[in-house]
């Protein structure tokens, strides 16, 4: 279903008495009339709807289609809570500590077990409490639907549950009802009279729509919208999951796919576990080739040094570090009213560049408002409230008359303060005949107390006022330029003097209208280099009008643009990249815009309120449903909004890139870590034939991942731009840092042995050299975490007390253990502080260098390392790309110049 706008020419009879000619040809209105564009049915349900409206279906019909078509629900398949915990155990890095699990049970080491398994178990917990998705969003959708239907069955009028519904059943639609399915309005009352009568149908929720739909004899009403106004009877058309709603569901069931988030983490634990496998393997079989027949070469006790070589060099921690600095940002979060659904969320926000917003709701207020009226000569806008305010239906349930009054009481001296709100001071309404469908006019008959003289005031349809008037054609026109803007026009008319002629007092221009804080949001989010796109199931003239008022371009595309057979998938993605909104969309549109900008490698937020956003909102990779949001939208989405308006997306943006830049200091800290923990003992096990106590190498970890918890409270320098996490970037500069410190414990071992005499033999008494070792590895990657939290120099932001603290105290701790002898052998202070100082002094080394790097690193200079055919073609596209904007800036500029010049 799609909504189109058709334009209807009505010509004003009367030639307006402003006419210079008498023979002039009258200007024609132009009035914009909604028209569904109806889907097709089947030749074979066309006759199954063939239903006698006055008898309905047989129950053996029923049964027999029941049994064919299925029940009116939306089918669901339900996740088994268990399975789902299981699937927190999966993973590249979870493999491998479930690996390193596995060996330590082998071969007893019972305390490396336990350690293993409670991470493990701690990991899945944090995911399944604070990642647990709503899985109820076709729950969510079933409760948009009616519990009870009347429908005629055997000859009568009964009550039946939503759920037996077939297609042609005929129900009966009234004022209030949830339109329980599919179906098509048939021009009958209730009662099976024929009627002329148009049903009002609210299908904002659907469609994006901001006003009711008149709907009459043979249009369709979709299942879950809400009948406004009038009374008609139905034949049921479609059911179930082939509703409009049921393709909204299929669309969510479809869209299960694996987060950004953890397709990063699946690929650093990829790296980490080929570099380990591979190394740890070498070492291994090394081990045993050397030492076979000797009781170092037995098989268990290589696999047992093999093990902490392993859980020493995986980043135990990494999942856990993580999730809990996800957790505190979406604690942060909370106390801004932005509750986080999915944790993930939280660091993908981060990355999010382009953010498609639905329109009516979101961007504007979904409630009709009093906008500048055209004004007849001799009128003021307080004149058109007044009358307009007179002659609208007090306590009627339609959002036009509740914007007149409204807007007239928060405007108007006289209506403030009143006593009886029934009343309007000096004035007093005799008689009043509503709105109907044949007049299109209300009509107020109106006592002034003052005076006492009597007039009249009528309000309606713009082609009627302005009949009723004798014609006018400067009103035709001030109709058609509003129309062009997609305003919604009243005409209103009052007699004058003792007869009966209608004078023109102006047209009321009403239009949903954006949220006060709706176009800063947008300006905000362009600052941080998000796009805004407005999508909308609205009409496009109306869509045009918003996006002028919010400051957007106008480049708003039909649905059409999105299902264009006779353009390619490429030419429609550029167009979605390009453009600034879409207009008279349908729930797959909405779907299929977050789909084609995803596959041009865009990460895409969205937001929704409606049924008709739920599919988009969780195909989106971050899905953010409004304040006021339906339950289907809330379900489907990851991230919730308690606040009305997008004003507090920006504190999001800002507090999940925040969060980012933490995850990814830590991710190449962590990394950096273990190349060099790998690269050295390596090395030295190959050269050397030195190892480290087991002991020692459990401790370096254990201290320093608990340091580094306290990332969570970190400073961070915001970037002004969608971060990215360049996993080239990131593991060859870990690869870089890692080789640095590896060349620095080269320098202290040999340094230590072949300057200051230390024994490196390790069966010699003196373990001095384990003891200066193992103070160097725990103190000289982990201050690198100082220079990872930013890609410039470490003083541009400083790091926060709390985290300095952790740091320090942990290699202060290391220190004193070192210095005494707890565990180890004493090697006094100056060894301690000698080395402390060392690993200090060389991380401005180690800055120095991941300065250069990220200061050089480039799409180009990576496309020049490694000229795959895809980067090159990317890399000339970006070039012509490049040429092509400074060209059209170029000329735009020259415009500019002369447009100011003629000026």
């Amino acid at each position: 279903m799609s909504s189109e706008i058709t334009e209807e020419k009505i010509t004003i009879e009367e030639v307006s008495s402003t006419s210079k000619v008498k023979n002039e040809k009258p200007v024609e209105l132009i009035e914009h009339k909604h028209v569904e564009n109806v889907e097709e049915l089947s030749e074979e349900l066309e006759e199954l709807i063939k239903t006698d409206p006055s008898k309905g279906l047989t129950s053996e019909e029923a049964k027999d289609r029941l049994e064919r078509f299925g029940r009116n629900e939306i089918a669901e398949v339900k996740t088994n809570p268990f399975l789902k915990f299981l699937s927190y155990f999966t993973g590249a890095i979870a493999y491998l500590i479930e690996l390193a699990g596995i060996f330590a049970a082998v071969v007893q080491d019972w305390l490396d077990f336990g350690v293993i398994v409670a991470l493990l178990i701690v990991n899945a917990f944090i995911g399944f409490i604070e990642e647990a998705r709503a899985e109820n969003a076709l729950d969510a959708l079933k409760q948009t639907l009616a519990l009870k239907a009347k429908v005629w069955r055997d000859g009568q009028f009964v009550e039946v549950d939503t759920a037996e519904l077939v297609p042609g059943d005929v129900i009966g639609l009234r004022l209030g009802d949830i339109v329980p399915a599919d179906a098509r309005l048939l021009g009958l009352s209730v009662t099976g009279n024929e009627t002329d009568a148009h049903l009002s149908i609210d299908q904002s929720a659907l469609t994006g729509e901001s006003l009711p739909v008149e709907k009459g004899k043979g249009a369709t009403v979709y299942s879950s919208s809400i009948v406004k106004q009038g009374q008609m009877l139905a034949v049921v058309t479609k059911t179930g999951g082939d509703t409009f709603v049921g393709r909204a569901a299929n669309l969510i069931s479809i869209t299960v796919e694996q987060g950004h988030f953890q397709k990063i983490v699946n690929a650093i634990g990829n790296f980490l576990i080929l570099i380990t496998v591979v190394l740890v393997g070498i070492i291994f079989i090394y081990q045993m080739v050397i030492f076979r027949g000797t009781p170092n070469g037995n098989f268990l006790v290589v696999i047992g040094k093999c093990l902490v070589l392993t859980i020493a060099a995986i980043p135990v921690g990494l999942p856990t570090v993580l999730s809990v600095t996800m957790a505190v940002g979406a604690k942060q979060l909370a106390a801004k009213k932005v509750i986080v659904k999915r944790l993930t969320a939280v660091e993908e926000m981060a990355s999010v560049s382009v953010l498609c917003s639905d329109k009516t709701g979101t961007l504007t207020l979904n409630e009709l408002t009093f906008d500048e009226p055209y004004l007849s000569s001799g009128y003021t806008k307080e004149d058109i409230l007044l009358y307009s305010y007179l002659s609208a239906e007090p306590g009627a349930n339609d959002p036009i008359e509740s914007a007149v009054r409204t807007a007239a009481e928060e405007a108007l001296d006289i209506l403030k303060n009143r006593q009886n709100k029934h009343e309007v001071p000096g004035y007093k309404v005799t008689a009043f005949v509503p709105f109907n469908p044949t007049t299109k006019m209300t009509n107020a008959t109106v006592v002034n107390l003052e005076d006492n003289s009597v007039f009249k005031v009528a309000k309606g349809a713009p082609q009627v006022i302005i009949k009723l008037v004798g014609g006018d054609d400067d009103a035709v026109r001030a109709v058609n330029a509003l129309a062009a803007r997609g305003l919604r026009a009243l005409g209103v008319a009052r007699t004058t003097g003792d007869n009966d002629n209608y004078e023109l007092v102006g047209m009321i221009s009403l239009l949903d209208p954006p949220r006060p804080d709706s176009a800063e949001t947008i300006r905000r989010c362009n600052s941080y280099g998000v796009d805004v796109k407005m999508i909308t199931g609205d009409q496009l003239i109306i869509a045009k009008e918003v996006a002028l008022r919010l400051g957007m371009d106008r480049v708003i595309l039909d649905a059409n643009h999105l299902v264009d057979p006779d353009k390619t998938e490429e030419e429609v993605t550029a167009h979605c990249k390009r453009a600034d909104g879409f207009a008279q969309v349908i729930p797959e549109h909405k779907y299929r815009v977050v789909e084609l900008l995803q596959k041009s490698g865009l990460l895409v937020g969205m937001t929704g309120d409606g049924v008709n956003d739920a599919p988009a909102l969780k195909k989106a990779n971050v899905g953010i449903a409004v304040h006021g949001c339906t339950d289907a939208a809330r379900s489907a989405s990851d991230i919730v909004l308690l606040a009305p308006g997008l004003s507090t997306i920006v504190d999001g943006i800002m507090t999940s890139r925040a969060i980012f830049q933490r995850m990814r200091s830590y991710s190449l800290y962590r990394i950096t870590s273990t190349v060099h923990f790998l690269m050295f003992f390596f090395c030295i096990i190959l050269a050397e034939n030195w190892e480290m106590r087991t002991i020692l190498l459990i401790l370096i970890t254990l201290l320093n991942d608990a340091a580094t918890l306290v990332i969570s409270v970190d400073n961070t320098k915001i970037s002004e731009r969608p971060d990215k996490w360049r996993l080239g970037q990131l593991i060859t500069l870990s690869i870089v840092l890692g080789i640095f410190l590896t060349a620095a414990s080269f320098a202290h071992f040999y340094i230590a042995h072949y300057v200051f005499g230390i024994p490196k033999d390790a069966s010699d008494p003196d373990k001095r050299m384990e003891t200066i070792m193992y103070l160097h590895i725990s103190s000289c990657p982990h201050f690198v975490i100082f220079s990872t939290r930013l890609s410039g120099f470490f003083w541009e932001s400083l790091p926060s007390p709390t985290f300095f603290i952790a740091v320090m105290g942990t290699q202060i701790f290391a220190m004193f253990i070192s210095i005494y002898g707890v565990l180890t052998p004493a090697i006094g202070w100056a060894w301690g502080v000698a080395i402390i100082g060392v690993s200090l002094t060389y991380f401005l080394v180690l800055d120095l260098v991941k300065v250069i790097i990220f200061r050089y690193w480039s799409f180009e200079f990576t496309a020049k390392v490694c000229p795959t055919p895809a980067r090159k073609q990317k890399l000339r596209a970006r070039k012509e790309q490049k040429v092509f904007t400074e060209k059209v800036s170029h000329n735009v500029a020259k415009v500019r110049k002369i447009v100011l010049m003629s000026k």
